[in-house]
């Protein structure tokens, strides 16, 4: 859907809601496409392929003869 800019802006909350439910807008300012409005992509992973990821930072990091650090791995994967 195409939308004026001072209409997006009046309007912003409701198309952020339409946004959510999957509807894309393209902003117009003085009738030329200047921006769009789309959803992000949700990011899904399963339960095993997480516990695949965690077994190769594992097997990447781990240093067989010390215990392993989880906190040292949370705030790696905070980086």
């Amino acid at each position: 859907m195409t939308i004026g800019a001072f209409e997006a802006k009046t309007h912003f909350s409701q198309i952020i809601a339409n946004v959510e439910k999957g509807q894309d807008y393209i902003i117009t300012k003085r009738g030329k496409p200047v921006a769009k409005i789309t959803s992000v992509p949700e990011e899904t992973r399963t339960f095993g392929e997480a516990i695949l990821e965690m077994r190769e930072y594992m097997r990447r990091h781990w240093k067989g003869d010390e215990p392993f650090d989880i906190r040292e791995a949370i705030e790696e994967g905070r980086r």
